[in-house]
């Protein structure tokens, strides 16, 4: 009795391995490959889709896969599935999120086609491997008008602020210099300027000549009217210290620091006569003869002439401003003077001229000859305005 129970639960496991391998017998052999593994898979799914479902994978609709979900299984069949990743992209201020089964940012920029500048600035270098859920920063480079020190030039940036862009484009300010906008102001594409003024301190040595001054003294040893010059005059010299400030290389400030007494001036001394002549009365013949233009009366009166007269000042083309007897017109702009021809009044002489008054016949000209004289005005205008006139002379001698 016991060897006919073995013999037949001997039977029923041949049977049962029988059935078991032909059961396996009739599975579909498949490559399945993933982003994780790519391996072989014996199954009697009958759907693509199946086979994902006993494998444990469910498809999305922004997942890849080389089949569709309805195909059926056969025996060889290569399936390929890639699971998409969540990527979030921010472009300056503009957000907006993808999904990919691109391997790297690069893939992914140009599957999306989104356009990446080589001054653009990217949080993740385009070779890093996509992750699902990563988070990618791009700044956009724009322009700023730079103007640095009067130097303009257009410079692409992604700083956010004026601080920023100088640190990046490795510029310094010294302590004077000055910033138009502040440093903390904000960058973009509407405020896209950055104005720097560059500003200097220098000192200006500079070494003036000082004009002598003209000291007159009477002396009652000479004619009245006449000047002798006793010691001539020099002109002293100071050195000036300036400091001058320069904003962007043109000087706006100049200010005096310091002055020094390199050398005295000499003051010119003149003599002035205050001797009074005695002038003798003519004899009566004399007088005849020369009654149309000389005068022998108790006010001193040597001659009396009827002249062309004009003006000149002590600045005119040519002229020194120092008369041929040595009046200096610049530095006594208040004297009387008038250019003579000598043949006609003697240089030194007092005269008297209609509508200017009480002179010195003390200079000359070259275009001065004969009946004309020509007077010293210190106003160029006035001069100017004078013009040629027909007036009266009286001339008084030394």
């Amino acid at each position: 009795m016991k060897k006919l129970i073995a013999l037949v639960a001997s039977a029923v496991m041949f049977f049962a391995l029988l059935g078991s391998l032909g059961f396996e017998s009739t599975k579909a052999e498949v490559q399945l490959s993933t982003e994780k593994e790519t391996k072989s898979v014996r199954t009697h799914a009958s759907t693509v889709e199946d086979l994902l479902d006993d494998q444990g994978i469910k498809v999305e609709p922004h997942d890849e896969l080389s089949h569709n979900l309805d195909d059926t299984i056969t025996t060889g069949m290569q399936i390929d599935y890639q699971s998409a990743k969540q990527v979030t992209v921010k472009v300056d201020d503009n957000t907006e999120q993808y999904y990919t089964t691109a391997d790297t940012v690069q893939q992914f920029f140009e599957a999306e086609g989104i356009s990446i500048e080589e001054r653009d600035e990217m949080s993740h270098e385009q070779a890093s491997s996509i992750q699902d859920g990563m988070e990618i920063q791009v700044q956009k480079a724009f322009q700023v008008a730079l103007n640095d020190g009067g130097e303009t030039s257009e410079v692409w940036t992604t700083a956010n602020t004026v601080s920023d862009f100088l640190k990046q484009q490795k510029i310094s300010l010294k302590e004077l210099d000055r910033l138009k906008q502040k440093d903390t102001a904000s960058l973009s594409k509407e405020q896209n300027e950055v104005t720097i003024t560059r500003v200097e301190k220098v000192t200006d040595v500079i070494e003036e000549q000082v004009d002598y001054a003209v000291v007159k003294r009477n002396d009652k040893s000479l004619a009245k009217g006449k000047e002798k010059v006793v010691q001539d005059g020099e002109e002293g010299q100071v050195v000036k210290h300036y400091e001058v400030t320069l904003e962007n290389g043109e000087e706006v400030e100049r200010k005096l620091i310091k002055e020094e007494n390199k050398k005295d001036s000499k003051d010119k001394i003149v003599a002035v006569g205050t001797k009074v002549q005695q002038v003798q009365q003519a004899q009566p013949s004399q007088q005849a003869q020369s009654q149309p233009s000389r005068s022998n009366s108790s006010s001193g009166v040597q001659k009396t002439l009827y002249m062309q007269a004009t003006a000149y000042t002590a600045y005119c083309t040519g002229c020194s401003g120092v008369t041929s007897t040595g009046i200096n017109l610049r530095a006594n702009p208040n004297q009387k003077v008038i250019a003579v021809d000598p043949n006609v009044i003697p240089l030194g002489s007092k005269v008297w001229v209609e509508g200017y008054g009480y002179a010195i016949a003390g200079d000359q000209g070259s275009a001065i000859k004969g009946n004309r004289i020509d007077l010293f005005m210190s106003d160029k205008g006035a001069a100017l305005n004078y013009g040629r006139r027909g007036v009266q002379v009286k001339v008084y001698g030394n």
